[in-house]
């Protein structure tokens, strides 16, 4: 069994999770059922599908958790550019997400390069 928990991608995932319910917090009641749920349960994607992952036996399965939790971070970051769309948060509130997305993302294309070899 692998530990994920000494992973940097999924520590960066658990980071993610953080900063969307700290922003989430920010936003007006009425999105509690849509953009705030739709946030969160996306944030929580991320570190669950690569901790999930890690127990599968096959490289093959653990990529495909790790695809799912890249996924659902560029369903984040969509969801994220929303807010500041419709302007709920300003780009101040969103550029440590947004930054922590995005390193997210390379590292999640890095360690799935690695599984590939």
């Amino acid at each position: 069994m692998k530990n994920f928990k000494k992973l940097e991608v999924w520590q960066r995932g658990i980071d993610i999770v953080k900063c969307a319910y700290e922003l989430t917090k920010l936003l007006p009641n009425e999105e509690k059922y849509n953009l705030v749920s739709q946030i969160n349960r996306s944030a929580v994607s991320i570190p669950s599908n690569i901790a999930e992952g890690s127990s599968r036996k096959s490289e093959k399965d653990y990529f495909r958790f790790l695809e799912i939790a890249l996924g659902s971070c560029f369903e984040l970051e969509t969801q994220v550019i929303i807010l500041n769309v419709l302007n709920f948060v300003n780009e101040e509130q969103t550029s440590k997400i947004l930054n922590n997305i995005e390193l997210q993302e390379r590292q999640l294309f890095a360690f799935m390069n690695i599984l590939n070899k």
